[in-house]
């Protein structure tokens, strides 16, 4: 029972991290996101910029960590929803990753400009523009649309499963469900991701895995239903 303690600690951990870690890195992201000129502009941001993918790095290790963690957990009771748990995870670290490296491709681009005798503004701009569309495009796709399903899939195996109280797998659901509406009405321009809707439909989710977080670093698994779990299968 030490390793399933052990494992609900370092999943909550994890969960904490990633979360707060996501927060930062798009606070910090700010100066090249809303500044159109950023790539022409003799900007002292780069190096803040820099912390920004740096904090989003330890969000894709912490995402991928948290399947990781999970997967003997989840395939003990279910295959089919272990395997496409870390799946959805895994496709939220990549789109994540990609954003990532495109941002950074910016501040590459910024340092050419400034190195070119008789740089070319126009093209540096809209070449950044798509960089910054692209990052824009993966932020919605990573953290919402890929993180519904995948939260979703925990949500049910910790409701059938009762590791956990069934007040949090609940909130799983909700959160799930409302993170991938709010991505789809992003994606049909209802409203912009970083909006008040948007932080409203946001809300269950984080209290999802906030509550997830805490319960398992304090409580971990439901001891009785992890031993009944593991000695059936």
């Amino acid at each position: 029972m030490k390793a399933n303690r052990d494992i609900s600690i370092i999943t909550g951990v994890l969960y904490i991290v990633a979360t707060f870690t996501a927060i930062i890195g798009l606070a910090l992201y700010q100066p090249v996101l809303n500044d159109t000129e950023y790539i022409i502009k003799n900007t002292v941001n780069n190096t803040q910029v820099i912390w920004g993918a740096f904090n989003e790095l330890i969000l894709v290790f912490s995402v991928i960590g948290i399947s990781v963690m999970m997967f003997p957990i989840i395939n003990k009771e279910n295959e089919s929803i272990a395997i496409g748990y870390v799946c959805f995870r895994l496709l939220e670290a990549i789109l994540i990753t990609i954003g990532i490296i495109s941002l950074l491709s910016i501040l590459t681009l910024h340092q050419e400009y400034v190195k070119t005798l008789t740089p070319n503004a126009s093209s540096f701009l809209t070449i950044g523009k798509l960089l910054v569309a692209i990052h824009n495009w993966t932020f919605l796709l990573g953290p919402n649309l890929a993180l519904g399903p995948s939260t979703l899939l925990m949500s049910y195996f910790l409701y059938d499963s009762k590791l956990v109280p069934r007040f949090i797998s609940i909130l799983g659901f909700a959160g799930g469900s409302l993170i991938l509406v709010c991505a789809f009405l992003v994606m049909f321009g209802v409203f912009h991701q970083l909006s008040v809707w948007g932080a409203i439909l946001a809300i269950p989710v984080f209290a999802y895995e906030m509550s997830l977080a805490v319960w398992l670093i304090v409580k971990g698994f439901n001891s009785s239903e992890v031993y009944s779990s593991f000695n059936t299968k």
